[in-house]
């Protein structure tokens, strides 16, 4: 659990004039300003299409990522009305910021050691499970020992997809699609049995069916979410440690996973939440 937390009123302070006066006068580099846009704004990839996670709706963009976000980016000294949101599929989150079309990416994104060859993380935020979600009249699967002969759905480009490939490829049919929201209409229209990602996702997308869908309950993974940014920017990644930290904290981070999971019999696993950040000291 986390042991100590950064309160100081002072070095808050520190933190707020610095991102205010780079807004001013810095060269935009993420470095020292945290942003390469324009001066006041930051640039931050989220998923457009996982309800309770990240999703566009009507104009606005809700979900736990968001939330996270939200609050990040107002610790460094950006208003909400500051942050440009672009859609961050999971196939192209590496690629986005390589390229540096983003300064950083809350979506969803699991650090692992492939990824963290290409990309730097800070955090993580949270910690998820792999899971699994049915149609709720569905009682032929209770967990992963009851997938034989099954047919799931993954996103391309996910962990959750290249787990299925490499611990249950013998025994499922997997369809890969672009987003979740694919994947649950498959679900719906009976083309696959079941759905697979991190419990989180599946409860977002659970809340939104109206009862129409279930999550098993029985996560076989865990998967460590992070904030993507440019590889090696060890600044950006010390003051999102301290945005979470913070954000824990104060409660928020509690709240936010309230609000994004209401209606769903929903609790992270107590053992890995929340988590304290150890992403991003290298």
């Amino acid at each position: 659990m986390v042991k100590q937390w950064y309160t100081s009123r002072i070095r808050h302070g520190v933190r707020a004039i610095f991102a205010a006066l780079c807004a001013v006068a810095c060269s935009f580099t993420l470095a020292a300003c945290g942003s390469q846009e324009s001066a006041g704004e930051i640039r931050i990839g989220i998923k457009f299409d996982q309800p309770g996670v990240g999703f566009k709706k009507s104009g606005t963009y809700v979900g736990f990522d968001v939330d996270v976000a939200k609050y990040i980016a107002r610790k460094m000294g950006y208003s909400e009305d500051k942050i440009i949101w672009k859609e961050a599929p999971s196939k192209q989150r590496e690629a986005m910021l390589q390229n540096g079309d983003v300064d950083m990416v809350i979506a969803s994104y699991s650090i692992t050691p492939e990824r963290k060859k290409e990309v730097s993380f800070a955090g993580p935020y949270f910690v998820a499970g792999q899971d699994l979600m049915v149609r709720k009249d569905e009682t032929s699967i209770n967990g992963p020992g009851d997938l034989n002969g099954k047919r799931l759905c993954s996103v391309t480009g996910s962990t959750s997809a290249s787990t299925v490939k490499e611990r249950f490829s013998k025994e499922v049919q997997l369809m890969e699609q672009p987003g979740y929201a694919e994947c649950a209409t498959a679900l719906f229209s009976g083309i696959v049995d079941a759905v697979t990602t991190d419990d989180i996702i599946l409860a977002g997308l659970a809340s939104a069916s109206r009862g129409r869908l279930r999550v098993i309950g029985k996560p076989f993974t865990k998967e460590s979410y992070g904030v993507g940014i440019k590889k090696g920017d060890t600044k950006l990644a010390a003051q999102i440690n301290n945005a979470i930290d913070d954000m824990i904290q104060d409660g928020s981070w509690k709240r936010a996973i309230d609000d994004n999971t209401r209606g769903i019999a929903y609790t992270p696993s107590a053992e890995y939440n929340p988590p304290e950040p150890t992403e991003g000291e290298q």
